[in-house]
């Protein structure tokens, strides 16, 4: 029988580190355990495939008998623009998962997703420009359609939304640990009250706009 994978991606700033502690905190998932004692680590050093996903061909010298279940991350592209320290560079999506499937382990793929205006805030901020075309180049590639996932929609449902979630890999979403990480939501920030929009007077009083107001 195939071990099973599940590969989770997505653009600079959607909330890679966020999902990597939801879908690692299952006792038989071989996935980034270490994250789960620390708020943030490091990508490129501490999550367990880095190395791989840099020369994917390290995979057959993987040890595929510690686990039947296996979870990895990535973003697309990983470092940022114009760093000395941390410079950018865009894994290879198809390589990395044709690497895989050499070693016998079947691969599902999930594609994480944030509010775009919060996407681009934040990957201006960081990585000096919005890095989504280099999201699109490996998306482009994938070989068979993924599950998207919702920032969003994991704040306000929680565990519930985690139950509807059908993976090849255990999602341990009874958990304690899940309100835990869900405790703080990132995206207050960058949300700000608005005291008065022109559509309030319609909900209020069944007024009918012909236009944008």
């Amino acid at each position: 029988m195939k071990s099973q994978m599940l590969i989770l991606f997505g653009p600079q700033g959607a909330g890679n580190h966020l999902w990597s502690k939801i879908f690692s905190l299952h006792k038989d998932v071989y996935g980034w355990k270490s994250l789960l004692e620390n708020y943030w680590e490091p990508h490129r050093f501490k999550e367990p495939f880095a190395k791989y996903w840099r020369d994917p061909k390290q995979l057959q010298d993987f040890n595929w008998d510690l686990s039947f279940y296996y979870f990895t991350s990535i973003s697309f592209p990983l470092g940022i623009v114009g760093s000395d320290v941390n410079p950018i560079y865009n894994p290879n999506l198809l390589n990395f998962v044709n690497e895989v499937q050499k070693c016998n382990v079947n691969v599902e793929f999930a594609v994480i997703g944030r509010d775009q205006n919060i996407l681009n805030y934040q990957q201006t901020r960081i990585r000096t420009q919005s890095t989504m075309p280099l999201f699109y180049e490996q998306y482009n590639t994938l070989p068979k359609t993924p599950t998207f996932l919702s920032y969003e929609l994991l704040y306000l449902y929680k565990s519930e939304y985690l139950k509807s979630l059908k993976f090849n890999i255990p999602i341990a979403y009874d958990d304690n640990r899940v309100n835990e990480i869900l405790s703080d939501d990132p995206n207050k920030k960058y949300i700000h009250n608005v005291e008065r929009y022109d559509l309030d007077e319609g909900n209020k009083t069944g007024k009918i706009f012909n236009s944008k107001p």
